[in-house]
Parts: structure tokens; sequence; C-alpha cells
């Protein structure tokens, strides 16, 4: 949805509505269309990360010799 031209067809807008239902659509191309353009805006004014991730990321978990984590 956010590749521009759009990238989303008609037949993937018609399985997710099936999926989701149509409220869970309608709130997911919302949030979506939400982010897009608060990275647009975020890019036009030259808004660039401030590294708060760099110290709250959560490490990796560790996997067993299952494949557990």
């Amino acid at each position: 949805m956010t590749a521009t031209p759009p990238a989303v067809t008609d037949e993937l807008a018609e399985n997710l509505r099936r999926r989701l239902g149509d409220t869970a659509f309608v709130e997911l191309t919302t949030m979506v269309a939400v982010e897009n353009l608060r990275s647009r805006l975020n890019s036009a004014l030259g808004l660039r990360s401030q590294g708060f991730s760099d110290a709250c990321a959560i490490p990796p978990g560790r996997r067993t010799a299952d494949g557990a984590v």
C-alpha cells in the first residue's frame, strides 16, 4: 500500500477482506495510511531516527536444539 504507484491488487484487497472482515480491513488500511503519512512527513521535514531503539531493542531469543525460543 505504501509503494508508489500502489501495488495492491483488487484480488489482494478482496482476499484480506474475506480473511479479516470489513471492520478489520478498514482498520488495517487506516493504520497503513497513517504510518505512510507519518513516514512521508518525517522524510519531507528531514527528521531522522533519534536512536531510541538502540537503547530499547530486545535482543533476539536463543533457540534450543529443537528450534524453540
